[in-house]
């Protein structure tokens, strides 16, 4: 059997840092529908995913040793460094984590997980006082959970793309997708002419690079 590295086989570690990142995402999330636990569970299984593959077995690096071989056949296609795909395709030597995918990896992960805990704060309030959300993140996206979500998922295939993580990536954007459209039916239904107003001056996922942020809710 393939010798894969003193960097695999680490399940212990693998079941650690994917509780680690799901607690972190819950306290953020903090789900309370079926909706909400929906979106939670696709992010939880991407996160299992990925980590399974940096500590415990390089599935991807297994399945493509053929191919990646014949091409980069200098490099130790089982040591754990090899796992960060991008810095090894582009032909780059040295310490892959101050790489610049490494780095954007890095600022894309925490900058989701700020976008979720910044928008859980909105909303809750808004929720308590059964109130429409529209400021903070909110007046920049209707969506910024999922956006935040997709987010963090992007993050960390530019640090360690795996065959699994790359084919659920656009299988759970689509899913968002399609829950953020239900949100926005249960949110017209409840607040009409105050969600209209806000859903047409304010964008879905892609905040527009200037707009006048002030929402008027009568």
């Amino acid at each position: 059997m393939t010798n894969m590295g003193p960097g695999y086989g680490l399940w212990s570690l693998a079941v650690i840092n994917s509780l680690v990142f799901i607690i972190f995402a819950f306290s953020f999330f903090k789900p309370a529908t079926k909706r909400d636990w929906r979106t939670f569970g696709g992010f939880s299984a991407f996160i299992v995913a990925l980590f399974a593959e940096m500590y415990g077995f390089p599935l991807t690096i297994y399945l493509l040793s053929g191919w990646l071989q014949n091409h980069y056949p200098q490099t130790n296609l089982f040591s754990h460094d090899s796992g960060h795909i991008w810095w090894m395709m582009t032909g780059r030597h040295g310490d892959p984590h101050f790489g610049m995918p490494h780095i954007l990896s890095i600022v894309f992960i925490f900058g989701g997980f700020y976008l979720l805990a910044t928008a859980w704060h909105v909303l809750y309030d808004a929720q308590r006082n059964g109130q429409l959300a529209t400021t903070g993140p909110y007046a920049k996206v209707r969506h910024p959970q999922y956006v935040g979500f997709v987010v963090i998922m992007f993050g960390f295939l530019l640090q360690w793309p795996t065959l699994v993580t790359l084919l659920m990536f656009p299988v759970l954007v689509y899913m968002y997708v399609r829950l953020a459209r239900q949100e926005e039916r249960d949110s017209e239904a409840q607040f009409g002419d105050a969600w209209r107003e806000y859903a047409a001056r304010t964008p879905r996922f892609i905040p527009r690079l200037s707009q006048d942020d002030t929402i008027h809710v009568h």
